[in-house]
This record gives C-alpha cells, sequence and structure tokens, in this order.
C-alpha cells in the first residue's frame, strides 16, 4: 500500500514539474505583466517570482483535484486571485511595460488581452460585474495609447481603483500580446508591440 502511494507521490510530482517546464516561462512573464516588474533575466522580477512560486505551490497541493482539467488555467487562475488580493503592494512604479496602469487595469488588461479570456469568464473570475470588466479594459487600452496620460500631474490622468501610483511607458513598451498572434475575439495591441 505504501509503495503505492509512494509511485502515485513521484508520478503527480513528475507530471507537475512536466507542467511547470512547459507553462512556467509563460506564467512567469503573466506575473510579470501583473506585478509591472520590467523584463529581464531570471532574478530580476522578484515580486512576479513569488506571486508565481505561491501560486505554483497552491497548484501542486490541488493537483490531484485537477482530474483532467487545465492545470495551466488553475495555475493562471491563482496567480490573477494571488496578485487581486495583494494588489496594494503593486501600485509603486518600476518600470515595466504597464507600469502607467493601476494594479486593477493591468489584471484585466492582461487577463483579456495577453491571455484571452472572455470578458465574462474575467468578470467571473475576478467577482466584478461584466461592464466594469469591459471599462477596466477599455479604460487601460485608453492609457496605453496615449503618451503620458497616466503620468502624476499630468491633465487627464485618471485615477484607478486600486491607486494612482503611475510611471510612464517608454518608447519600448510592450502590449500584452501573446507572441504567437492574437487568438480568437483578442484586442490587438499597439502597433508595432510584440
Amino acid at each position: 500500500m505504501a509503495e503505492r502511494a509512494t509511485h502515485r507521490d513521484r508520478l503527480r510530482a513528475l507530471e507537475f514539474e512536466t507542467f511547470v517546464a512547459g507553462a512556467g516561462g509563460r506564467l512567469l512573464h503573466t506575473a510579470t505583466l501583473f506585478t509591472g516588474e520590467p523584463s529581464g533575466p531570471r532574478g530580476a522580477h522578484p515580486r512576479a517570482e513569488q506571486l508565481l512560486h505561491a501560486a505554483l505551490a497552491r497548484t501542486y497541493a490541488d493537483w490531484h483535484r485537477l482530474r483532467g482539467g487545465d492545470p495551466y488555467d488553475r495555475a493562471r487562475r491563482e496567480l490573477a486571485l494571488r496578485f487581486a488580493r495583494e494588489a496594494r503592494r503593486h501600485q509603486r512604479p518600476l518600470g515595466g511595460p504597464l507600469d502607467l496602469l493601476t494594479p486593477v487595469e493591468r489584471l484585466v488588461l492582461v487577463l483579456r488581452v495577453y491571455e484571452e479570456i472572455g470578458e465574462e469568464q474575467t468578470a467571473a473570475l475576478l467577482g466584478l460585474p461584466g461592464d466594469r470588466v469591459r471599462a477596466v479594459c477599455a479604460r487601460a487600452m485608453a492609457r496605453l495609447r496615449t503618451p503620458g496620460a497616466g503620468r502624476r500631474g499630468t491633465p487627464g490622468a485618471g485615477h484607478g481603483t486600486a491607486g494612482a501610483g503611475h510611471g510612464t511607458a517608454g518608447p519600448g513598451a510592450a502590449s500584452p500580446r501573446r507572441t504567437a498572434g492574437p487568438g480568437p475575439g483578442a484586442t490587438p495591441g499597439p502597433p508595432g508591440a510584440t
């Protein structure tokens, strides 16, 4: 009996390691977009890595409950919910491409555009009305398209629901779009964005 349990544990660990090897990079990029940290080499975005480690630990703990479910969806959901609970920690601009957005705007925009989650699904995941998700996403896209609109003290600078600490988007600011191309229903980013 103990031998069977040990075999099951090894199999579970192997499945999880394979999942992390395949999806870990994308999940880390999603976490980096959430936290607003600039992209960089491994270790250059400690807040995103900490967020991801916590989400993966929870995903691993619930691995046996997935039973044919999508582990990526489960990990992404845990990542988004953890970020939403900790949003106040992520208000200070860090120089990332989405840094001029509030944490709530980053969360909604990344889920809707980069992760290509439908409006209703995003609303259900975050516990927000669909029209609120639509409005937050539209406001975030408008901010990214309007140079300087998110700077402090700039006329027209909006105040998001989670804080007003915004930085500026530099010339290399990227859209939170998949590099493999947008999927059905995806909102394209600014021209030239990857």
